[in-house]
């Protein structure tokens, strides 16, 4: 594992470039760096859903269960900043179609598309779900250019499908419904 950081002000950034895990140097804009920085983005967002009003009939095993995505997303930026290193591991992928399993089955069937929103604290869980979907996004386009392993890519595609179903159960336990999109519209 790289170097922990003891000094924040290092002034080795001021060129626009800055050091991997692996003490090499690349551009600020580099796709790992970008990578990098969707997913502490997103881990930035889940932080802000774990301190909404998340229902009381969920909110013990949610916030448990988000923090532990806290902590794959510091290994899942841990590995993306070590080039060939991996820190994220199959059973963290494992754990998130357990999670989504589970959760999904105690939700009705989707007859139609659903709009963000509903409670706030499923409006933000649908704001991390948009952000896993850059860092996917950005994770791929690096794959494109630099061998990476295939458990990132795996982790936010299913972590995305997580923060959908539990943005639907913040909805459902909040007493609250998904807003429905509305394909056809009324005359006015």
């Amino acid at each position: 594992m790289g170097k922990r950081l003891t000094q924040i002000a290092t002034r080795t950034g001021d060129t626009g470039t800055t050091g991997l895990g692996d003490g090499s140097r690349v551009d600020k804009d580099h796709l790992r760096i970008c990578a990098m920085g969707d997913v502490d983005e997103l881990n930035s967002e889940i932080g802000v859903l774990i301190t909404e009003d998340i229902p009381e009939s969920v909110a013990v095993e949610l916030r448990e269960l988000f923090s532990q995505v806290q902590h794959d997303l510091f290994d899942l930026g841990g590995e993306l900043c070590i080039p060939n290193y991996t820190l994220l591991k199959e059973e963290q992928v494992a754990q998130l179609d357990g999670w989504l399993a589970k959760y999904n089955a105690t939700l009705p069937k989707l007859e139609e598309f659903i709009l963000p929103g509903g409670s706030r604290a499923a409006a933000q869980a649908h704001v991390c779900r948009t952000v896993c979907r850059r860092a996917e996004r950005s994770i791929v386009k690096l794959g494109k250019h630099e061998a990476i392993h295939d458990s990132p890519r795996q982790y936010v595609n299913r972590l995305s499908d997580l923060l959908f179903v539990i943005a639907r159960v913040l909805n459902q336990s909040g007493g609250g419904a998904d807003v429905l999109w509305k394909h056809k519209k009324e005359p006015k």
